[in-house]
């Protein structure tokens, strides 16, 4: 290259005016000379361009798939075993339809806002710049954590897709077994583009103010599960409890439906986790067996707490501490280590415990499948929990002039900023549709379950 440019100056100066060549062929030369120098710059440009790696690439439309493994069928038959059986395909119904709803609200101006730069905004929300993907092309590259190394940014928008999706998805836990679908469905438009964008925004774009002021999410502590967690309680205490709630029985229908959600949960998990590294590095594996490990703690500690207060461990118990560990490790992920993180998933286990038992038995909410006590709850250890197990002395990876305490306090604005912001977005939305569509099915449709009085269809003919 530096020959060509030698020989490209050499040819220059012959060819320059008072040489000794006619001034009449010297001016095509010339062109000729800057045409070739033009083509040297532009070739040269083009190799400096960072191209998308093949093995990071492949890793994150996997990674994009397991979330959609824990959405669709995951979290639909952790849910759906959960409630009554007259209740059980509303639960299904309902799970899919936030999923197709959320991917095309995303497409048209959900990315745009939750990544764009939203100029004097941008501590909040971003900007439509990006409205129906508009400049996204195949070319297109999206910048992982290592400088120089992208992936398609197609592959981004679609991993952060399912998150937004996921998020939504998980309030249905909260409503479940007397929400009108119709009305669940502008609730979910309604949240998602004033709840889920901005807290996406602040935690995870450049110039957001959660970003900017270093507070830690790996994979949606704040953004997903605390986020969820406020809209869901917000959503039972407007809604109000379910007929017969404290008085009659409303056992699971189908705890071996629950327990292959939870597992369904658990694998599609280490796409959410591990893919949030962007990257398939020792990052990834770290999130990878932190997803293992924590997930593991927190199920050990909520059977053996269930089982030192009530005389049995329950498999129920089981599977509800196995996705207390999966919440509660989400934000710390990628950022502590093993032993840190078998520590948080064990506290984890044992206060969802108190978040599902105690806490909702004093507060007298009706949470239908306890979406605040396991994804508000381990939401809240886990942000908080990051900041203390990143330490480098507590095996964590360490962040730029980390002090514990300081940390610490910004792990906590995060969550202060996040549920107050759900929770005053949810309350708006619950209260906006209920004006309008109405919230709550009629007493005789809510008895005569949900699979027939909204969809005309039965989960199971007996």
């Amino acid at each position: 290259m530096k020959k060509l440019f030698a020989s490209l100056g050499l040819m220059a100066f012959l060819l320059a005016p008072g040489v000794g060549l006619a001034q009449e062929a010297v001016e095509p030369m010339t062109e000729a000379v800057s045409a070739v120098a033009e083509t040297v710059d532009a070739v040269a440009a083009e190799a400096a361009a960072p191209v998308p790696d093949k093995g990071d690439t492949t890793w994150m439309m996997l990674s994009t798939l397991l979330v959609i493994l824990m959405i669709i069928p995951g979290v639909a038959l952790f849910y759906g075993g959960l409630v009554r059986a007259k209740n059980m395909l509303s639960v299904l119904t309902q799970v899919m339809a936030i999923f197709c709803l959320i991917a095309i609200l995303w497409a048209v101006y959900g990315y745009s806002l939750a990544f764009g730069d939203g100029g004097s905004l941008n501590w909040a929300i971003g900007d439509l710049s990006k409205m129906f993907l508009a400049g996204i092309t195949p070319d297109s590259t999206a910048a992982t954590f290592t400088d120089g190394v992208v992936i398609p940014e197609f592959t981004f928008v679609a991993f952060q897709l399912t998150f937004a999706a996921i998020t939504v998805a998980l309030i249905v836990g909260g409503l479940a077994e007397r929400v009108k679908f119709s009305a669940l469905l502008a609730f979910a438009a309604l949240w998602f583009t004033f709840s889920y964008l901005p807290i996406a925004h602040m935690v995870w774009a450049t110039g957001g103010y959660l970003f900017e002021a270093g507070d830690l999410d790996f994979a949606g502590g704040t953004v997903v599960h605390i986020n969820a967690g406020v809209a869901a309680l917000v959503g039972a205490i407007v809604l109000g409890k379910r007929i017969g709630y404290g008085r009659d029985a409303m056992p699971p229908h189908s705890l071996p439906m629950t327990l292959i959600g939870a597992s369904l949960l658990w694998v599609g998990w280490f796409g959410f986790n591990a893919g949030s590294n962007l990257e398939a590095t020792g990052g990834a594996a770290l999130a990878f067996i932190n997803t293992i490990l924590a997930t593991a703690a927190a199920g050990l500690s909520w059977m053996f707490a269930e089982w030192m207060l009530r005389g049995k461990p329950s498999m129920l118990g089981l599977a509800s501490g196995v996705v207390a560990g999966l919440v509660a490790i989400t934000p710390a992920a990628g950022l502590v280590g093993t032993m840190g993180g078998i520590v948080l998933g064990a506290i984890a286990g044992v206060v969802c415990l108190w978040g599902v038992t105690g806490l909702k038995k004093t507060l007298g909410y009706d949470d239908s499948l306890d979406v605040f006590g396991i994804h508000g709850i381990g939401g809240i250890i886990g942000a908080i929990g990051t900041g203390i197990f990143v330490s480098p002395a507590l095996g964590g990876v360490g962040v730029d002039d980390y002090s514990m305490a300081g940390q610490v306090v910004t792990q906590a604005t995060g969550v202060l900023i996040t549920i107050v912001w759900s929770g005053v977005v949810s309350f708006v939305a619950f209260k906006l549709v209920d004006m309008t569509i109405g919230l709550r099915v009629s007493e005789e449709q809510e008895r005569e379950g949900l699979d027939t009085a909204s969809h005309g269809e039965r989960a199971y003919n007996l």
